[in-house]
């Protein structure tokens, strides 16, 4: 059978990635990984992250990964230099260093293009993923990007939600928090668990759900 998994916010941890790809879910070419966004900033190996993506996607692996607030950031950046400053004040300084480079206008072309092509949600049956999640005002909540990579919300009244549950990263829990939202059949369940903040506030976990079960998959930070 098809499993389905969602990854968190991996922030630049490639090798906690690596472990929890290739170690611990093990995909076969018809499971499908659909990642939640934020790949880069604040950890030291973005490019990796990013490579590592790539890679499994030209690999024929079944990979759907969405864009997170940072990816935004880095897009606007190269877009406008007047957005700079607040990626870097968000870590962006980071990546450019894992790309080995000084000014952002470097960055080489097929990571700009992979940042653009990233959706800012999916749809699987009666499951949403997203970065962060929906404005639940909206009439169309689908047509609102900026909700969907910085607002987050622990329920939805709107009507297009009725039945589905939201799958989301962006405000890094606990674990014990996550695997409470799973077993109580919460309808949003957020799965970044703040892999790149090691023992601050005791996030240190890069985590994936698998849908068909719902059991988390967690591995502890392994990157420096």
């Amino acid at each position: 059978m098809k499993r389905l998994f969602a990854i968190g916010d991996v922030h630049g941890c490639y090798k906690t990635l690596y472990e929890l790809v290739f170690n611990r879910i093990r995909p076969e070419k018809t499971d499908r990984l659909i990642m939640l966004g934020d790949y880069i900033d604040r950890g030291r190996m973005s490019r990796e992250v990013i490579d590592l993506i790539m890679n499994l996607k030209e690999e024929g692996y079944d990979i759907v990964p969405l864009t997170g607030n940072h990816e935004r950031m880095l897009l606007d950046s190269f877009d406008n230099p007047d957005n700079l400053p607040l990626w870097l004040m968000n870590d962006g300084q980071t990546t450019l260093e894992s790309f080995g480079l000084d000014d952002i206008s470097g960055l080489p072309e097929k990571y700009i293009d992979f940042f653009r092509s990233l959706n800012y949600f999916h749809r699987e049956g009666n499951y949403l993923f997203v970065h962060a999640g929906f404005n639940d005002e909206a009439e169309d909540p689908f047509s609102d990007r900026e909700s969907m990579i910085w607002e987050s919300r622990f329920s939805y009244s709107n009507p297009v939600f009725a039945n589905t549950r939201i799958i989301h990263g962006h405000r890094p829990k606990q674990l014990e928090y996550v695997r409470n939202m799973v077993s109580q059949n919460n309808q949003v369940i957020p799965i970044d668990t703040g892999c790149v903040y090691g023992s601050e506030m005791n996030r240190r976990y890069l985590s994936a759900l698998e849908i068909n079960t719902m059991e988390i998959i967690s591995v502890e930070k392994m990157d420096e």
